[in-house]
């Protein structure tokens, strides 16, 4: 923690007892999580929070949702309070065996370049648990203790989560042969997505989020359009894009294979295209996996989105 503890003395296993609830997100699974029944944690954060004179957690229907205060103590809390229950739980003749470590990341990047570039340390005993899903989600297991470490494409808000930049990718607007031909790319160059019209666009959400972020960067325009064919998968759109179904936009390390081959086609190459930067996000604080280390290293290595 800081060196100046602002609410005076905190009795300990209060401390302990709220670590728990706020990495699991409820009051039911933090007590088990602290080997207490429901209403003896219950009791305990309350007691935390009249110490304090703050509110920790809102109550919600389903689980409990911390607080700034909450996410401020968590992070101060969370590297020594796991220091000393590893202490606290002694030690053996025989070597512990090391848990799996848990990553998280979108599952385009991890599945095309993340495990490829990992797959060398399976063989030197690294385990390795892989949690796929949108980076609100993921960030949010990573705060639970769900998850060890996560690629993000989004910076992380408050002080328990450490955010390193990892690489900037940047956007393409892709059609296939077909289609391309069938496009004026100096129409297009002059007249922008008035160019596009009745194209069919291919996205991998019904509100066309990437797309949107082009035409608003690029273009200079709000994109209103209905997509012809929505994948919640970035390479199910690439695929469905170079078989002719229309037009969409994707992050050019995703597509640069099928831009080289020719499978794909880039309608504009912007002096000044959307670009994104991707991070590796863990835990602020908390106690070293001993496979962290290399597992970020190799990802830093092998993903050059830019």
């Amino acid at each position: 923690m800081s060196d100046r503890n602002p609410y005076g003395r905190l009795d300990l296993d209060q401390l302990r007892t709220f670590l728990a609830v706020y990495r699991a997100g409820s009051l039911t699974a933090g007590a088990r999580l602290a080997g207490l029944s429901q209403p003896t944690a219950t009791a305990q954060v309350k007691a935390l929070e009249t110490a304090m004179g703050r509110r920790l957690f809102e109550r919600l229907p389903r689980g409990v949702a911390p607080t700034p205060v909450a996410d401020d103590l968590a992070g101060r809390l969370a590297g020594p309070m796991d220091a000393l229950e590893a202490v606290a739980g002694g030690a053996s003749d025989a070597p512990a065996p090391v848990p799996p470590l848990h990553l998280g990341g979108p599952a385009e990047m991890l599945c095309t370049t993340g495990l490829p570039a990992l797959a060398p340390l399976i063989g030197q005993g690294v385990r390795l648990r892989v949690a796929t899903g949108l980076a609100d989600d993921l960030l949010a297991g990573l705060r639970a203790g769900r998850l060890d470490l996560v690629v993000s494409s989004v910076r992380p808000r408050g002080r328990t989560l450490a955010a390193e930049p990892l690489a900037d990718e940047d956007f393409v607007l892709v059609a296939s042969p077909a289609w391309a031909e069938r496009l004026d790319p100096g129409r297009l160059a002059a007249e922008g997505p008035t160019a596009l019209v009745g194209v069919p666009l291919v996205s991998y959400a019904e509100d066309l989020p990437i797309l949107r972020r082009y035409w608003r960067h690029v273009f200079g325009e709000r994109l209103t359009a209905t997509p012809a064919l929505t994948v919640p998968d970035l390479r199910g759109v690439a695929a469905a894009v170079a078989a002719g179904a229309g037009v969409s936009v994707l992050p050019r390390y995703l597509c640069t294979r099928e831009l080289s081959s020719g499978a794909l086609v880039a309608l504009l190459e912007p002096e000044d295209p959307p670009i994104n930067t991707g991070f590796l996000v863990q835990r602020a604080g908390a106690q070293t996996h001993p496979h962290l280390a290399p597992v970020r290293e190799r990802l830093k290595a092998a993903v050059c989105l830019g």
